[in-house]
Order: C-alpha cells, then structure tokens, then sequence
C-alpha cells in the first residue's frame, strides 16, 4: 500500500520490501510483546529518538549508479522479459534529499506519536532537536507538522496552538562540533583501523551471496560484464527507485532478484551497522553514550552528567535542554541511532553475527538494519505510572515492536523499573570507552 495513511507503515510486497537494509521504508517490526498501554496505567513521559525519512541517494553513491547504468548501455544490446525496461531506463535520482514519499512518512511519523501520546500530547507539545543535515532537520519540521495536524483535528477548528510552529534545537554537524545526534568525534573510530572491520565483514558477505547473481545478470545480459560492486548497485537502485516515487511503486529493479537474495542483501547492509557502529565495533557503542546520558538525565529530570560526545553550552541551559518536560523528540541518521541503542544494551545476546551465513532477525534477538534502522525509525523511550506499582516503569519500543529489555530483567509486558533500568546504563554512566578516542595519531 502506499506510505498515505498507513498506520503499519510500507507494505507493499513485504517479502522483499522488509529486507532492504536500512534503506527499507518504516514499517511495523513483529512484536511478541504487546506495544498497547497496559491496563491500569498511564504514560508519564514519551521521548521519541527518529531517523530521517526516505532520502535520494548520497552524491557519492548517485554517481556509482550513473556509471553502472552507462556502462550497461554501452555494453548491452539486447533487454528481454524483466529487463526490458533498462532499454529505455534513464537514472533521474537526486542526491542526498528528502523525498516526496520520506516527507509524507515524517508528517506520518508526527500523527503516530500524537495518537500514540494522546493522554499528554493534547496538552502538551514536544521538545524538539534536530542534528543539522539539511534532510534530518526537514524530517523533523514533517514530523512537528503531522502532530499539529493531528492536534488540530483532535481539538477542533475552535481551537489554535499559539506555540506552532515548534522550535527546533539544531545542533551543528560541522567538524569538531559536540553533537550527541551525529558522531564526529572519536579520532580513533573515525580514523583509526577499526573503520575497516565493516567492510572487511561486508568483503566476506559478498563472496558468499553475489556469485550466483552475477553470473545470472551477465548471462541474461550479455555484454554487461558486471562486477560484484555493481551487482550491489543494481539491488540498491531497487528501494531507492521506490522512495522516489511519491506513492512507493516498487520499482522494476525490484524484480531482477528473489526474495532469497533480498534476504541476503538486507544480510550484507546488517553486517555493514552490525560490524560499523554496534557491538562488532570495539568504539562503535560508545559513540551513542551521549545521548544516552541525555537520555538518562531526561528519565530522572537530573541535569547531565557525560564527558564524551554532549555539547554543554547547549544541555547546560533549561532553554536548549530542558529538564521539565514529558514529550521529547530527537532527529538523527542510522549510523547514530544504531549507536545509541547498542551504547545502551538493546539487541545484545552475547553473539556475533556470522560474514559466511544468513542470520535471520528473528534468531538474532531482532536485530537487522531493516528491523532497527529503516527510513523514519523510531524508537519511543516510555516511562509510565501504573496500578499497584511503587516506582515508574520504563519500556522501549523500536519500530513498533517491545524490546524485552533483559538487561535490567524486564518483565513479560517488557517493562524494567527507573530505578533498575538506569542501573543496567553502567556503560553509559562511565562514557563508555571514550578515554580511547584520542590514543594515537588518527586525525583526518
């Protein structure tokens, strides 16, 4: 269905659409906790992290497919049955910006947490940051103007909020800016040789899974000659053709590949955030301990306590980072949020994922670039009050699905209480490995 109106988010042919790595569009991840309210009782505090939504591809990559496709033409003479369209194919993407579908997921994204946060958001409006890529800050402006639609139709026309449009904090991605919403920073992960372990894991992937479709392509496209980096590009230019379209028509590059191999290239863009900036990272948690002690510092309304990636001239101040709200919002990119969530403990089952086989989500606690970090993620950081219960309650819920939270012996609605949850941040608090990000001479 188009991404208009849907609640679930993309979920035209799901069978492939849901293995796109990060560059899948938002859709709803299976849950096996329910991610409704419980009964008796009441959310206290909402804070939403979000990713950006469909975006063109980068420069870099635009220009990749731009030779891909030439190289095609000149080589190729014949197009027949599922290829017959690159006769006449034309590569129009941009580069780098939203696009008319990734605007309407953000204005989609708004309307969701307003009708999620209702009980609080009828009354309130969210503290809104944003780091400051073009496309991030434009996410979040989508994002502001889906909840004040949804505000407005849920108070009527009698009613106007004098406060829209709603502020937004943007923090700096310039060089050497403190920015807990993009990662900079760290010399040694930024420069060092630990950059090499992802692709190193992607380089092995690649072996495995691209030969047999090299040689389909090259046999049914005689004369292509493509190479395996160019098979890649050929997969890639399957999402990003879809996004591009305003309603998500899958794009007939989707077609040239199975739903086998889809799985396996959604496989190759996990093992790229698994590998680059998570728990196959030595320095790739900490790069999210930042905002965790943001996060931290909002959960108990204590001011901030991090020696690593926080700006302070902007969370020292209650106007820039306020201590007394219920409803926050942050915007950022997948590499960061993928950060985040392993600087604080989420899909870590003590395992590494494998470079020589397909690890499916379900087996691996839930974790793939399609399940955590699509186009629009978002992860809602929830405390609530409820019923019989001496303390607040915390719950994580990313793309819709209920982490268990085990780190801090989440109970089977997956909840921990503040208390236990701050405690199982250890990593978090102590900054993590950041007193390693300047041993040596990594500098660019």
């Amino acid at each position: 269905m188009p991404v208009s109106g849907a609640p679930w988010g993309y979920q035209c042919q799901p069978q492939i659409s849901h293995y796109w790595g990060q560059y899948s569009p938002f859709f709803s991840v299976p849950s096996t906790i329910p991610d409704a309210l419980p009964p008796r009782c009441e959310i206290t505090f909402a804070q939403v992290l979000s990713r950006h939504g469909a975006r063109d591809p980068t420069a870099s990559k635009t220009n990749a497919y731009n030779a891909t496709i030439e190289k095609l033409h000149q080589n190729v003479r014949t197009y027949t049955g599922i290829y017959s369209f690159l006769a006449d194919y034309e590569h129009t993407l941009g580069a780098d910006q939203l696009t008319l579908f990734g605007q309407q997921e953000m204005i989609n994204s708004g309307i969701k947490y307003f009708d999620r946060y209702e009980c609080l958001a009828d009354h309130l409006t969210p503290f809104v940051r944003s780091s400051g890529e073009a496309r991030v800050v434009e996410s979040a402006q989508n994002f502001i103007q889906g909840f004040h639609s949804a505000k407005l139709a849920d108070w009527g026309s009698r009613h106007q909020d004098p406060t829209y449009p709603y502020p937004i904090v943007v923090i700096s991605e310039a060089d050497g800016s403190n920015n807990t919403l993009n990662h900079d920073l760290c010399n040694a992960f930024e420069n060092g040789p630990d950059g090499n372990i992802a692709s190193d894991a992607q380089a092995k992937w690649v072996k495995v899974f691209i030969p047999p479709i090299q040689r389909r392509l090259n046999s049914d496209l005689l004369g292509a000659n493509f190479t395996a980096t160019e098979i890649i590009n050929m997969m890639d230019l399957c999402p990003f053709h879809t996004v591009a379209s305003p309603n998500g028509t899958i794009s007939p590059f989707c077609a040239l590949f199975n739903e086998t191999e889809w799985h396996q290239y959604n496989y190759y863009e996990t093992l790229n955030k698994y590998y680059g900036y998570s728990y196959g990272n030595p320095l790739g948690p900490t790069q999210g301990v930042g905002f965790g002690n943001e996060l931290i510092a909002r959960l108990t309304s204590q001011p901030v306590h991090d020696d690593s990636s926080t700006n302070h001239t902007l969370d020292d101040k209650s106007t820039t980072f306020p201590l007394d709200r219920q409803l926050y919002a942050d915007f950022s990119h997948d590499n960061d949020m993928t950060a985040i969530f392993s600087a604080l403990g989420l899909y870590d089952n003590n395992q590494r994922l494998p470079n020589n086989t397909v690890v499916e989500a379900q087996q691996f606690d839930g974790y793939s670039a399609a399940y955590t970090v699509p186009f629009a993620a978002r992860a809602y950081f929830e405390k609530m009050r409820c019923w019989g219960q001496s303390e607040e309650l915390v719950r994580v819920v990313v793309n819709d699905r209920v982490l268990p939270l085990t780190q801090c012996g989440g109970d089977a609605l997956g909840r921990c209480t503040l208390s236990a949850y701050i405690e199982s941040l250890g990593f978090v608090e102590s900054n993590g490995l950041w007193d390693q990000c300047f041993v040596g001479n990594y500098t660019s």
